[in-house]
């Protein structure tokens, strides 16, 4: 059946049965009399009501489809309905039924079936027949209700018997071969072996002298050995990192329309690499990055693992221009927090719970409510910067003094909210002054003269564009420019009247600025302090650019974000000031033109901004005698207790403050954190950090909020509550400590089968499940539930050690196979899902430009820091343009590992993308491997690889002494073994014909060096 109506409607409707405990529409509403009777012989569920039930209803109300929540293929649900406490079969009663009144169609709204033709006379009478007669549901009939928690990834692990001897993996992989009457192909050969882990386990080849040496130790344990060696290497971290920040989308810009970079996002990258190289637990690399600050106060680790729940894209224009007050900002914040569930859910616990924003999810046990649940868990959280110090004693001292000074300034503003009422509008003029006000602004409203500034006409929209220009009558070199805020007390603005929320400033030798536009230095659509908050008389410089060959005849300033004034907005300047290299003020006295203005002279006309006068901010001084005059205003109203406690407790914030100013600078993480800011966003931090309130959105409109969440997880997995027994009042922190608690629990199957097979997956180019990041009925079955079941519980329960784990994997037959093909194998599994052999794989982008410049030898194996940029930016300050083709491939800050390389998001580096890089806006659980004639072009003439070829040639020239040695050498470098006598003989001869540069280019072309075997 179908609805004419919406399904909330629909609801709406089954829930006013329970409330009126009456006929679903009330019976004063309802001619029953209209319905057709009953029939009068017995009637039989099988034989006259399944049929009807089958035909007419179960398209709508079936296995498929439920809608209003109501199913009649299964028993329980029929008799119950869309609501538990409204039951749509009455046993005994067929007219008291909501079943009989819908299809009876006694409300044109809501008959049933609403498309069709409705239920004849008689099926109505049958219907209301076995109701009647007690609604006689045989257990024999209808479908089985399937059961929505019996799914493999949602029970527990059980450690199941390993089905032979000798490493467990090779015994599960056996059996299940053997089932198929498959046999495991040959060991690969120690030249294969010993390339395969060093691009497992370090993402970078072996040296020909490692492979030699490798391949001559018949030694036992001489496998084992290399294996703990690049287990060792601090490249073992960089390489796995790179697989993990795949999976939580993490990137260095926010992505979005306005992509603007994020400086402080790289401590999170260096702490995974940390982490990994460190082999930390398991159990508490996930607790760091969800709670680390509370689980582990004061730690380093603790504060940049939490870079993980920034990690993801960050909409700049929904969170720092609109308040989340408003529509676009509830929008904007609630599809942050739910990035925030989709990342920590996903990564962790590989589950698609982002699905149940709207409705619960169509596939898997997973409600609104749980999902709900989740963003109530980081209902406080904002993406924020947070300063910490890297020693854990340093990041102690400094936290203790930041929540001191907290408490303080929380129990000083306590203290002095009364004394402040008393006072009244005298404390708020003082404050006013204080603020922003000059040093004459008690005597001349903050000017020394009545010419105020340039005054925009009056806009009724904020994003209305207004603009501003003055002439210097000839092209000048531009050093910088200066805009000076205004002052006027129209509606108690004063200092910074009128200065635009955005603006850019832009200079030209086209005075309608339609040619020859240059942007000056990176100020470009500037959004002034996040959001408006006023500058006071603080003037405005757009910074030294003078080597940038800037210059221009006009200068023109245009608002993009007006300024506030009363219920209208304005644009307002008190002076635009234009400095040569020589610093001189070559707008003085100058022309000016406006796209409107108000001339209302002396006090506001264009001329007045280039007159060189401006409203000067005060001294420190006089701002001194200003904040005496109010404490001294403040203090007539309090009695000697009152004065005696405040004396304290300025006292005590002076000491702190002290002690702040002792510590050395901190450093600064971008990760989820309490955003302490104002006006837009403003986050949750001037609140105390108290979470906001978050409801279960019916169909996930923010405009339709229905109940308030509770903390929680999954209501699927019961090996604890699902909602986190918290107080009210708890702090934000002990949400996300729940949550990480909920993640390690050494009985949450998910998570301990999620991550043995994410590691499974990168070493043998498919996961034991083919969906990484979907254990749910939509993702792909085990192909060896067994074996993932035994890898996840021993992985648990030996300390959760990934280290262990790898050397478990690359020590096994299974590892250590062949991948070439055979007729048997191919016939009966030819995706070789029961690892008959091993899989050739490709090198991913990073691996092939790192394996590129450790040819070329130019391989720089600094650690950490902030990443490497190879491209040049445009416009930062507004919508900032990557541009690749501009930067030097000569620049060797860029010969770093790619693992350190800046990534954007909105404009990927092509060359990398080509070669199936990670697209960082999303969460990429498996990367694509492709082959297309796209990549052999950027291999081969790509201007990295042109660059880095020459370095490898000159490399060999210095190594071999003639062109037959500097061939082999090359050769030998790329693939750790001489060419045969025939390949030497060729290459040789395409080296004098073509040059040693254009022969290490082929070298680094061919399939041998993109491929892993």
């Amino acid at each position: 059946m179908s609805l004419s109506v919406s399904a909330r409607t629909w609801s709406l409707a089954l829930l006013s049965v329970a409330w009126l405990a009456q006929p679903v529409f009330g019976a004063e509403k309802l001619d029953l009399t209209k319905l057709p009777p009953a029939v009068t012989r017995a009637v039989d569920f099988a034989r006259d009501i399944q049929p009807i039930l089958e035909s007419r209803c179960q398209k709508c109300h079936g296995p498929e489809k439920q809608k209003g929540g109501w199913r009649v293929d299964v028993k329980d649900a029929a008799m119950t309905g869309g609501d538990e406490h409204a039951p749509n079969i009455v046993p005994g009663k067929s007219a008291e039924s909501p079943m009989i009144q819908f299809i009876g169609g006694l409300d044109e709204d809501m008959k049933m079936p609403a498309k069709g033709d409705p239920l004849s006379a008689e099926q109505i009478g049958l219907l209301r027949a076995w109701i009647d007669q007690g609604a006689v549901w045989p257990e024999s009939a209808g479908k089985p209700k399937r059961d929505p928690l019996d799914w493999w990834s949602l029970k527990p692990i059980v450690r199941p018997t390993v089905p032979g001897p000798g490493n467990p993996i090779d015994a599960f992989v056996r059996a299940k071969l053997a089932e198929k009457n498959l046999s495991p192909s040959s060991e690969a050969d120690a030249r294969t072996l010993c390339r395969r882990l060093y691009f497992d386990l370090t993402g970078l080849p072996p040296t020909p002298e490692e492979m030699d040496a490798f391949a001559a130790d018949t030694s036992p344990g001489a496998y084992e050995r290399l294996v703990d060696k690049l287990l060792a290497s601090p490249r073992y971290g960089e390489r796995w990192a790179r697989h993990w920040l795949d999976v939580v989308h993490y990137g260095d810009t926010h992505g979005y329309d306005k992509d603007k970079p994020r400086p402080n996002a790289w401590p999170y990258r260096d702490y995974v690499i940390r982490a990994f190289n460190e082999d930390k637990p398991y159990a508490r690399f996930v607790e760091e990055q969800i709670a680390g600050d509370v689980l582990f106060p004061n730690t380093r680790d603790g504060i940049e693992a939490l870079g993980f729940i920034a990690a993801g894209p960050w909409d700049y224009i929904g969170h720092s221009e609109v308040p989340e007050t408003k529509v676009d900002g509830k929008i904007a914040r609630h599809l942050d927090r739910d990035d925030m569930v989709a990342n920590t859910i996903g990564t962790f616990c590989s589950v698609t719970v982002h699905c149940a924003q709207c409705h619960n999810h169509k596939f898997d046990p997973i409600t609104q409510e749980d999902y709900y649940s989740l963003q109530a868990d980081f209902a406080a959280l904002d993406r924020t910067d947070r300063k910490y110090y890297r020693d854990d004693a340093t990041n102690a001292r400094f936290r203790e003094l930041q929540r001191r000074q907290q408490q303080v300034e929380s129990q000083l503003a306590e203290l002095e909210k009364p004394l402040q009422e008393k006072a009244g509008e005298a404390f708020a003029a003082l404050t006013h002054k204080i603020d922003g006000a000059s040093s004459v602004a008690a005597k001349k409203q903050g000017n020394t003269s009545p010419d105020f500034g340039y005054h925009s006409a009056i806009s009724q929209t904020q994003d209305a564009t207004k603009w501003v220009e003055v002439d210097l009558g000839k092209h000048v070199g531009i050093n910088y420019v200066t805009l000076r805020p205004c002052y006027d007390d129209f509606n108690a603005v004063g200092a910074g009247f009128g200065f635009p929320v955005r603006f850019k400033v832009e200079a030209s030798d086209d005075p309608e600025f339609k040619t020859g536009v240059m942007l000056l230095w990176r100020r470009h659509d500037e959004t002034f302090m996040n959001d408006f908050k006023n500058p006071g008389l603080q003037p405005f410089t757009t910074g030294g650019a003078k080597d940038d060959g800037i210059g221009g005849r006009y200068v023109r300033v245009t608002a993009t974000k007006l300024a506030p004034r009363k219920n209208d907005f304005i644009f307002a300047l008190a002076e635009l000031q234009v400095f040569d290299a020589a610093g001189n003020n070559v707008a003085q006295g100058k022309a000016v033109t406006a796209f409107d203005s108000i001339e209302a002279p002396p006090r506001w006309r264009k001329m007045n901004l280039t007159d060189g006068i401006a409203p000067v901010a005060a001294s420190a001084d006089e701002k001194e005698k200003l904040v005496q005059e109010r404490d001294a205003l403040l203090l007539s109203f309090a009695d000697d207790e009152t004065k005696a406690k405040r004396a304290a407790l300025l006292a005590e914030k002076s000491r702190v403050s002290d002690d702040l100013k002792k510590l050395p600078p901190p450093s600064v993480v971008y990760a989820g954190g309490i955003h302490t800011g104002t006006g837009a966003f403003r986050g949750t931090g001037p609140d105390g950090g108290k979470p906001r309130p978050i409801f279960v959105l019916a169909r996930g409109q923010v405009t339709q909020p229905g109940k308030e969440a509770v903390p929680g997880a999954l209501s699927a997995l019961s090996f604890e509550p699902a909602r986190f027994a918290l107080a009210p009042d708890a702090p934000e922190g002990d949400r996300r400590a729940a949550l990480a608690h909920w993640l390690s629990d050494k009985r949450n199957p998910l998570t301990w089968r999620s991550i043995v097979n994410r590691v499974w997956q990168y070493h043998f180019g498919r996961g034991l499940v083919t969906t990484p990041n979907d254990f749910g009925r939509n993702g792909a079955l085990p192909s060896h539930p067994e074996l993932l079941d035994w890898l996840a519980s021993d992985f648990r329960d030996s300390g959760g050690s990934l280290k262990q784990l790898h050397r478990l994997i690359v020590t096994s037959a299974t590892y250590k196979q062949v991948s070439t093909s055979n007729a048997p194998g191919e016939k009966i599994d030819v995706d070789n899902a029961l690892l008959w052999r091993q899989n050739r794989r490709k090198l991913e982008a990073e691996a092939v430009r790192d394996s590129v410049l450790a040819m070329s030898g130019k391989l720089d194996l600094t650690m950490g820091g902030p990443g490497w940029q190879d491209f040049v930016i445009e416009h930062p300050e507004h919508s900032p343009h990557y541009e690749y083709d501009l930067a030097d491939p000569e620049d060797r800050k860029t010969w770093r590992r790619s693992i350190y390389r800046f990534i954007v998001r909105s404009q990927t580096q092509p060359w990398m993308t080509s070669l199936d890089c990670a697209d960082p806006s999303m969460r990429v659980d498996r990367r694509n491997e492709s082959l297309s004639a796209l990549q052999a072009l950027a291999l081969l003439n790509d201007g990295f690889m042109v660059t880095q070829s020459r370095h490898f040639a000159e490399r060999v020239e210095g190594e071999a002494p003639d062109v037959a040695g500097q061939v082999e050498r090359a050769y030998r470098l790329a693939f750790g073994h001489a060419p045969s006598a025939a390949d030497h003989e060729h290459l040789t001869a395409f080296a004098q014909a073509n040059g040693l540069p254009n022969l290490c280019r082929v070298l680094l072309n061919l399939n041998e060096f993109i491929f892993v075997d």
